[in-house]
């Protein structure tokens, strides 16, 4: 028997919690909204997994970080759901979908059709097999990409806490994996074959910051190689990693965090894709005008950049759910999509920012040993991109309204001697102008011309709350 929908998103993730919250803020009617989700669980905040699950002493657990107190709004756990009349179907897999028919099939055989569906499947985390290296079977090793993996991964640091841990892979996930690792009580070695840690957005100076801190508490990097297999005892456990240079590293137990990968196979030769996503437009909307996509599984058109981009990042799902849900209930006041890209990670006692694009030259500032530094990247004479280290929130608000604005830049002398001061000059030169209609902004010598942009204040807004919320949870 068939079942209708108003509304369907597949997928159980970030993503799909604050489309959710959106839909009910609009209004939507009871039974109109249906969530099919792999997970056995309402959503949830996914950044909590590498930060405050992994905590040997109170650590997160649900249902204290379901969607959305991420942004610190209404938690929606399951009974919420059913408050609302928006049907959960939990730990169940969508086996097909006819975008034409627009119908689709789960694992147990049930048959929903929409009329409008949004695609939250998110993305999976890459595994060895792929790059061909055996071994994902083994007790002690472990991915992290959902609640299930957490659970698995605070298992084995349990049963190896003062023993040895392999990290393989030296981006996000290996970077706050260590971290919560060392707190566990366990050696860690960093394994990955990048120059530096976070090699995608962090530059040298930076990377070399944040390496030196990890050393300090005992964390031990190994660079510009690769595994390529594994030492297993007689259980089927990892006893050693076999690196490309030839070193063998004895170990307890190994975390894989080697990339992540859109999940699009329902969606292949139905609809556009593009660098590695469901391609979608301004509105969030793909090929298929009743599909559209949010999250990690999307590649959407990002104004600011002039390009497309699959962003893989808490703040793009949260903010790309809601933009859909907008686009679906009002089209005619819902304007493109646009987005200002948005990073951050706290480890330990360390919290940074970073706003824009890494692209062009970089212009470093204060003090690269701590406790505040960052970093301008200028491209084709504009600010494009911004990080801080160690920022209040008035210094993360300014980082945001600037590269928001792609001040022009004609002496990066300048710049780099002013430092932080000159993203707070921006931002209150800008201020000022909005008080005053048609004020120009410029400084004579050296000279910076600010042309305004829509959508400042919002990302000013949402730096200040991503300080504040920091400072009150930084578990997660």
């Amino acid at each position: 028997m068939e079942r209708s929908f108003v509304y369907v998103i597949i997928g159980g993730g970030v993503a799909a919690g604050y489309a959710a919250h959106e839909f009910v803020n609009r209004g939507i009617s009871p039974g109109e909204l249906c969530i099919i989700s792999e997970e056995p669980v309402a959503p949830y905040e996914r950044p909590a997994l590498s930060k405050g699950y992994l905590l040997p002493e109170a650590p997160a657990r649900l249902p204290s970080f379901h969607c959305c107190v991420g942004t610190n709004e209404e938690r929606l756990p399951p009974k919420r759901y059913k408050e609302y009349g928006i049907e959960l179907i939990l730990g169940t897999r969508v086996k097909s979908v006819d975008v034409k028919r627009k119908t689709l099939v789960t694992s147990t055989g049930e048959v929903l059709s929409y009329k409008y569906l949004i695609v939250a499947t998110g993305a999976r985390a890459l595994k060895l097999e792929e790059f061909g290296v055996n071994g994902s079977d083994a007790s002690n090793l472990c991915y992290l990409r959902d609640l299930a993996d957490a659970d698995r991964l605070v298992s084995v640091m349990k049963s190896n806490a003062g023993g040895n841990a392999i990290i393989i892979g030296g981006g996000y996930i290996g970077m706050e994996c260590a971290a919560s690792m060392v707190i566990n009580n366990l050696n860690v070695t960093m394994v990955f074959p990048d120059a530096h840690c976070m090699a995608r957005l962090f530059t040298p100076q930076i990377a070399n910051f944040y390496e030196d801190f990890y050393q300090s508490k005992g964390v031990q990097f190994i660079k510009g190689t690769v595994l390529t297999s594994f030492d297993l005892n007689s259980d089927g456990m990892v006893v050693a990693v076999n690196l490309r240079d030839g070193s063998k590293l004895p170990t307890d137990m190994v975390v894989v965090g080697i990339g992540i990968r859109a999940n699009t196979s329902l969606f292949e030769g139905q609809l556009t894709m593009e660098k590695g996503g469901i391609k979608v437009n301004g509105k969030m909307q793909s090929s298929n005008s009743s599909v559209y996509a949010i999250g990690d599984v999307a590649a959407f058109p990002v104004k600011l950049l002039g390009e497309t981009r699959k962003l893989e990042h808490v703040d793009s799902a949260r903010k790309s759910a809601r933009h859909a849900v907008a686009a679906i209930m009002d089209p005619e006041s819902t304007s493109d999509f646009d987005y200002l890209p948005f990073f951050y990670s706290r480890v330990f006692t360390l919290s940074w920012q970073f706003y824009g694009d890494n692209a062009g030259q970089t212009v470093h500032f204060g003090d690269l040993s701590g406790p505040r530094f960052g970093v301008y990247w200028i491209n084709k004479n504009r600010l494009v991109g911004s990080f801080l280290e160690g920022g209040t929130k008035e210094q993360y608000e300014a980082l945001a309204q600037a590269t928001r604005l792609q001040p022009l830049v004609l002496d990066i002398a300048e710049v780099e001697r002013r430092g932080l001061e000159f993203a707070m000059s921006v931002s209150q030169k800008t201020s000022s102008s909005s008080q005053s209609a048609g004020t120009s902004l410029m400084l004579k010598k050296p000279l910076y011309v600010w042309h305004a942009a829509a959508g400042v204040i919002v990302a000013a807004s949402f730096a200040a709350l991503a300080y504040w919320y920091g400072k009150r949870h930084r578990r997660w």
